[in-house]
């Protein structure tokens, strides 16, 4: 008798504990870019060696949910950059654990999913998926034109922000971000004004588009902390179509900084071309400024994957500032997702 509440009790536990696991999960994920290459920028010096996220910045991360019953469950996500060749963590000096997501929330599949922390931006999702080059911030010539050319200030994340996606509807989704103002007591700099952005996107069958609006008032702490941001509204309208034999991919959008006054155009026309276990990437970007010089970029690479989480990587960028020395770049590299 002994030996059967014994038993009874053991299958109640397992069974507790699966039904424990069913409503809670935690994964542990990343991503780790390395490779050795050459680099010059326009009119710079050319730096040849080992380096870190060339095609994806290197990164770790938590996510994790716990069903709350009635479709609704609790999400969170942690993840932050990593300097593989460094070992050290973030982008930069003196950037935050963090920085890629930090944000906690509530996800429903018929309402939405609110997440409120440091959330990325819909404008920097809708650029990277948007170009056959992704995030890379090395070789993505509209990555490279909206978030490292001085073009739009903010980082691709905020600060103190709250983040609403809706459900599909017909292949149709939309979203909207908010990011309070900064205040002096929490060493953000300076106060003046808020974040806010809105997108709109749709995917179905081979097409796939998305519009995206942005306006940034709020003194951030990137790329030089304590440093004043300018004011900023953008917008980009954004297109793919997959061909089978090709996907095409097609931006374009304008940055206005309220501040000086100044506006840049900015266009990129890309392919994605599978060739055997991997793919060919063409793109070409560039940047028109209402004063300042024109900006050409031109990438060239092939992406072959030896695993559906490994690849190797052989990538080669031409990049043109007017009135300056042609920059160029090339990159021999590996990545390995988690």
């Amino acid at each position: 008798m002994k030996n059967i509440y014994r038993t009874g009790v053991a299958a109640l536990l397992a069974v507790t504990a699966l039904g424990a696991q069913a409503q809670s999960s935690v994964t542990l994920f990343g991503l780790v870019d390395m490779s050795v290459g050459s680099n010059k920028a326009p009119g710079g010096l050319r730096q040849t060696g080992v380096d870190n996220g060339k095609m994806t910045t290197s990164y770790f991360g938590m996510r994790g949910s716990e069903d709350l019953g009635g479709g609704l469950s609790a999400v969170f996500r942690l993840e932050g950059f990593l300097q593989a060749d460094t070992g050290a963590s973030g982008r930069f000096a003196g950037d935050t654990l963090f920085s890629r997501t930090a944000s906690v929330g509530l996800s429903s599949k018929s309402w939405g999913t609110l997440t409120l922390g440091r959330n990325t931006t819909p404008l920097f999702i809708s650029t990277v998926s948007f170009n056959p080059f992704g995030d890379s911030y090395g070789y993505a010539p509209s990555t490279r034109h909206y978030f490292t050319s001085g073009t739009v200030t903010g980082d691709s994340a905020w600060n103190n922000s709250a983040l609403y996606t809706s459900p599909e509807f017909g292949g149709f989704r939309f979203g909207v971000i908010g990011a309070a103002a900064a205040t002096k007591s929490t060493g953000a700099g300076s106060s003046n004004g808020s974040n806010w952005g809105a997108n709109v996107g749709y995917a179905g069958g081979p097409l796939s588009a998305a519009l995206v609006y942005q306006s940034v008032k709020k003194d951030e702490t990137r790329p030089v902390p304590a440093a004043v941001q300018n004011d900023t509204r953008t917008w980009q309208l954004n297109g793919a179509y997959d061909f089978t034999v090709a996907k095409a991919f097609a931006q374009y959008g304008e940055v206005k900084n309220t501040t000086t006054d100044n506006r840049y155009r900015i266009s990129e026309l890309g392919a994605r071309v599978p060739v055997g276990a991997g793919a060919v990437l063409a793109a070409w970007g560039r940047v028109a400024p209402k004063t300042g010089p024109d900006r050409n970029t031109v990438s060239l690479g092939y992406d072959y994957n030896l695993s559906r989480r490994t690849d190797i990587y052989a990538v080669a960028m031409r990049d043109k500032l007017d009135n300056l020395s042609a920059g160029s770049s090339y990159s021999v590299g590996v990545r390995h997702r988690f």
